[in-house]
């Protein structure tokens, strides 16, 4: 794959050589864009040597008489990766202002691009960086969205660059077509339910879970910028997702949730069930609070519906259906009997046991078990990088 690697001005700039070197260890082709400013983070020179490749920081070279082509460059690449990507640069590229090499070649490219934005909380946060996210997505450019921690600024939040690593890896195992502007999720449509559901008691009290969303969220948000229609159906979470394309209907209980899944089902091409769903409700209500009493106190409980098996029995033929497991004990077993159950094409086990994975957490542990039996077995990582993980398989399953 030949990578075009755009460096904007950022202290982030340094982790654009640890990319370098990984894309070329793994056997890509790579050629540098740097802006003037990167300049000053960076050298030139320390890409040329890892890339092997000339380094374009200007449209004319050092003594003037010769004319960098931004068209060759941009009719060259498979993939454009801009990364580090500021405020300044994301703005330009959002509103075509080329005063610079690295975005005229942006807007001479006909390949994919991607973009890793870096910069302070502030600036991520602000509604003009904000808007010019929103219009990059709308003409097809792909986020990697930015980690929350420590920042140059000595605050801490979102605005990090997210780690080399985790960028090569959405890249590479992203399976978009490098010879065109083909986004591997264009045209499909993607149903995701996340979150937990609140089952009420009286008007104060529900049964509920520890669910925060993360998980489902992230696959909103990458099933978007793969290029699908998302349908995200949500239920009680303060989280949201990033990309401004992802349209979302909030539920509260799992009768709200099974209503809303199964008015999408019959358009969706994948189906993603990754809800936590409270699997009893009250079988009564109160409308007042109940109050304290003395002596113990019990609530009947009855069976809500069971979505992912309604959803198996009315699957088409051509449909993925995918369903979460999480589990305490005796994963694999419970997983692959799930899978037949309820007539999935893939299922994602986790574990409870597994330390910063499940609820609540950035990083998920996590195990697939497909169709035809087989078994992928993953490490910690990220919940976007899962996220791209499921989308993949879900890409692969289509065209087994």
């Amino acid at each position: 794959m030949k990578v075009l690697l755009g460096i904007s001005g950022s202290i982030a700039a340094y982790k654009a050589l640890l990319l370098t070197r990984l894309f070329v260890k793994n056997g890509h082709e790579v050629k540098v864009v740097m802006t003037k400013d990167a300049v000053s983070f960076v050298q030139p020179l320390s890409f040329s040597t890892l890339s092997k490749n000339k380094v374009y920081h200007s449209f004319y070279n050092e003594t003037g008489n010769q004319w960098n082509n931004h068209v060759d460059l941009g009719l060259w690449a498979d993939v454009i990766l801009i990364a580090p990507a500021t405020a300044n640069t994301l703005a330009k590229m959002a509103t075509g202002l080329s005063d610079n090499i690295l975005v005229a070649t942006y807007l001479s490219a006909r390949c994919p691009v991607w973009v890793a934005p870096a910069m302070d909380l502030d600036m991520w946060k602000h509604p003009s960086t904000q808007r010019n996210i929103s219009q990059l997505q709308s003409d097809q450019v792909q986020i990697i969205d930015v980690d929350d921690g420590e920042l140059a600024s000595g605050l801490s939040g979102k605005g990090r660059m997210a780690e080399p690593d985790h960028i090569f890896e959405v890249i590479t195992k992203t399976k978009v077509n490098p010879y065109n502007n083909n986004i591997p999720l264009s045209g499909k449509t993607v149903v995701i339910s996340a979150g937990p559901t609140y089952e009420a008691i009286d008007p104060v009290r529900f049964i509920g879970n520890h669910s925060s969303g993360k998980m489902g969220i992230a696959l909103a948000d990458e099933a978007c910028k793969m290029g699908a229609t998302v349908h995200l159906v949500l239920g009680p979470s303060n989280l949201s997702p990033q990309q401004a394309g992802v349209q979302v209907t909030k539920v509260v209980s799992t009768n709200d949730m099974f209503q809303a899944v199964t008015s999408f089902a019959p358009q969706a091409d994948i189906i993603i069930m990754a809800a936590a769903v409270s699997d009893y409700t009250p079988i009564h209500v109160s409308d007042e609070k109940i109050k304290k009493k003395e002596g113990e106190f019990s609530i009947p409980l009855k069976r809500t519906p069971d979505i992912l098996r309604h959803l198996g029995k009315q699957k088409p033929a051509k449909q993925l259906l995918i369903g979460f497991a999480l589990e305490s004990s005796n994963g694999l077993e419970n997983a692959q009997a799930k899978l037949q159950k309820k007539n999935l094409d893939l299922i994602v086990l986790n574990s409870l046991k597994d330390k910063n994975a499940g609820f609540k957490h950035n990083t998920n542990k996590v195990t697939f078990i497909d169709r035809h039996n087989k078994i992928t077995k993953f490490e910690l990582k990220s919940k976007t990088a899962v996220a791209v993980d499921i989308l993949n398989k879900a890409i692969e399953l289509n065209h087994a």
